[in-house]
């Protein structure tokens, strides 16, 4: 058998019903899950939109075995559950840069707000001594 052939027997391979029913139980349950940790504050609101393109976009693949077997084809995978880990990785990537760039933002601003209180502490020690510090008595002779 060529590679060829071997591809599209692997790309022609019946569908597995309760892998497809199990990936979009488990899509629309993380979409009910985001949306219930945004309605009671556990996960903000600029986090939402791509934990729910996540989830949706499992459940809408799995409801849509063509649409899995084309996007299969498309990015030259050999079997759909290729392309599932590859999309899961891909999202998985996207959510660390996302990370990624809030901590750096954070880091940021860390540093700026360690400098400013060193700078007010500065301030402050040139106005009033430190604590504990005495004055050497006057003379009142």
């Amino acid at each position: 058998m060529r590679i060829e052939e071997l591809r599209e027997l692997f790309l022609s391979a019946p569908e597995a019903t309760s892998t497809r029913v199990l990936a979009a139980v488990i899509g629309v349950v993380v979409v009910g899950l985001v949306l219930w940790l945004v309605r009671t504050r556990r996960l903000r609101e600029e986090f939402t939109p791509l934990w729910i393109l996540g989830a949706g976009g499992l459940a809408a693949v799995s409801l849509s075995f063509g649409m899995l077997r084309m996007l299969t084809a498309a990015i030259g995978a050999w079997t759909p559950s290729a392309t599932i880990f590859f999309l899961g990785l891909s999202f998985l990537g996207l959510v660390c840069l996302a990370y990624a760039v809030r901590l750096s933002r954070m880091v940021i601003d860390h540093k700026n707000l360690a400098q400013e209180v060193a700078l007010l502490r500065a301030e402050l020690d040139k106005r009033v001594p430190p604590a504990g510090a005495t004055d050497p008595p006057k003379s009142t002779r």
